[in-house]
């Protein structure tokens, strides 16, 4: 049951993931492109965390992707709210 968990999860970054390129495409807006990123970025962690079984994801390398897609998604907003300025 894990294991189906953890791929339907995987599965539903890659999907938010390809909406939001589809989004960058049609607009070129820069948010976009970053939240696509992002939720690639989280969708290696999700796959990887399971893949390699780790028992505790804040002592692994794989929680450094989460820290690096949050604080991306962060960046991207600040952004978004400065260019309008």
């Amino acid at each position: 049951m894990i294991e189906f968990l953890a791929g339907a999860v995987t599965v539903g970054y890659l999907v938010a993931a390809g909406f939001f390129v589809h989004y960058w495409r049609r607009t070129g807006e820069r948010l976009f492109l970053i939240f696509a990123v992002a939720f690639l970025l989280l969708a290696l962690n999700q796959a990887l965390a399971h893949v390699l079984a780790v028992v505790s994801e804040p002592n692994s390398f794989v929680y450094g992707l989460r820290a690096l897609a949050f604080l991306l998604i962060l960046l991207a907003i600040v952004d978004k709210n400065l260019k309008r300025q």
